[in-house]
């Protein structure tokens, strides 16, 4: 397989890198600075690309790959793929579902923790040395408080589970009500935001989606609410968000998420009231490592012709 050209689309993850290294003839698509050139030269080469949450594989990369076969996210996500041409061209598509799901869901409920507890001022209260002259402002607590989830698939649930392990009554709103659950539904994230303390984006990103977090949703969180988004940042229209945090409208946010990232509102970096991470849902040695296995294996598989592992398209 030493001949068969990979494009990794971004830099995601040293192993993945020496592992595409080795088996394949591996182009990093970020030493090229004159991309157009790039494709140009290779375009008969690459019959594979890699992505993940950052780059995918386009409308207009895909049309300049002629001999493209398969594209293997490094990802859950497949919104940086356009899974439709895709589909028009044959080209497979794979994902890496399952694996992550319980890293994410434990930041989801790591942000709560630290919003709720003001984990990260407190630790810069300690460091700063304002211990010595008085307490820290109390806070306050998450075990009871309602939960409400947009999104209730694998990492939906898994959220939902640690979330009534601390008595927390759960809700959720998907666009068709489960069968297999008891928790609470509700037919419109309105609804869902109007009764909960806590809601969370879990959904995939999709252009029904997006921005499903406006001006209208945060009012009805409202000041005592707080905000978690593990899903993807254009979910939330950040236009609003960042006034209503601002103005005390919304009680806090938890974000690894970000509409541009890596840019992020500078107004968020002066606020005790909201925890940043960047995009570390994932981001455990384990998972990623397990991460690069199934997308490596994913391709191993496409080119032997064998069942891909986690096929998508």
């Amino acid at each position: 397989m030493e001949s068969i050209g990979v494009l990794m689309a971004c830099p995601m993850n040293t192993y993945l890198e020496q592992e595409l290294e080795k088996r394949f003839l591996l182009f990093k698509f970020w030493d090229f600075p004159d991309k157009a050139l790039f494709l140009d030269t290779h375009r008969s080469t690459i019959r594979a690309v890699v992505g993940n949450a950052t780059a995918g594989a386009d409308a207009e990369l895909i049309e300049n790959l002629p001999k493209l076969e398969i594209v293997s996210s490094f990802s859950v996500g497949l919104d940086k793929i356009d899974l439709a041409k895709c589909r028009e061209k044959g080209i497979r598509v794979t994902n890496t579902p399952d694996v992550l799901t319980e890293d994410v869901a434990d930041l989801a409920i790591g942000l709560i923790l630290a919003v709720l507890r003001r984990l990260c001022e407190s630790d810069r209260y300690v460091r700063s040395g304002k211990w010595k002259k008085g307490d820290y402002k109390l806070t306050t607590k998450f075990t009871g408080k309602s939960v409400g989830i947009i999104g209730l698939g694998r990492i939906g649930l898994a959220i939902a589970k640690r979330a009534e392990a601390f008595s927390c009554p759960i809700s959720y709103y998907t666009r068709t009500k489960k069968s297999d659950v008891n928790y609470t539904y509700y037919p419109s994230v309105i609804e869902l935001a109007s009764n909960c303390q806590i809601l969370i984006v879990a959904c995939p990103l999709t252009e029904q989606t997006r921005h499903i977090i406006n001006r209208e949703v945060i009012d009805a969180l409202g000041p005592k609410g707080v905000l978690i988004n593990i899903g993807r940042g254009p979910h939330v229209d950040e236009h609003e968000l960042v006034p209503a945090l601002v103005e005390g409208r919304l009680g806090g946010a938890g974000l690894d998420v970000f509409e541009n990232e890596p840019e992020v509102p500078e107004v968020l970096f002066g606020l005790e009231n909201v925890v940043l991470t960047p995009h570390v849902g994932s981001g455990t040695v384990e998972t990623r490592t397990v991460m690069a296995d199934l997308v490596l294996g994913n391709l191993e598989a496409h080119f032997l012709s064998k069942p891909l592992l986690t096929p998508v398209v």
